[in-house]
């Protein structure tokens, strides 16, 4: 199912799951940000004896690294490079999802092309 947004999960009362309780959403874009909004009235409940999470990649894990380096970032939590790949922080470099957010791996193995290119011409001016 598309567009569903799960708000719940049933026991059936021994510690397992019986079935999962939704509603539909409805995808609003605005001022560049995009939510996913209930549909009023669109609740169901739907049968389940086993539930898979899978869930969209959200950023990058805010780590205490990424604080304590005080990288910039964006608003949706990537870290900020410049046009070397550099962020910053001077010598700290980022690539792939890590300064573009969610994205095809070939973009990522690109990245990590150019980035590894920046950071040598770095070291070579080091």
């Amino acid at each position: 199912m598309y567009e569903v947004a799960t708000t719940a999960f049933l026991d059936n009362g021994a510690g397992s799951v019986r079935a999962l309780r939704g509603e539909r959403v409805q995808r609003l874009a605005a001022d560049g940000r995009v939510s996913f909004d209930p549909i009023p009235g669109s609740g169901f409940e739907m049968q389940a004896d086993l539930v898979l999470l899978a869930m969209g990649f959200t950023g990058p894990a805010q780590t205490p690294l990424l604080d304590d380096l005080q990288l910039r970032r964006h608003e949706r939590g990537a870290v900020w490079t410049d046009g070397a790949w550099q962020t910053s922080a001077p010598g700290v470099f980022a690539a792939g999802d890590m300064q573009r957010g969610q994205s095809l791996i070939v973009w990522a193995i690109d990245d990590g092309r150019r980035a590894a290119r920046a950071v040598d011409a770095y070291l070579a001016r080091s």
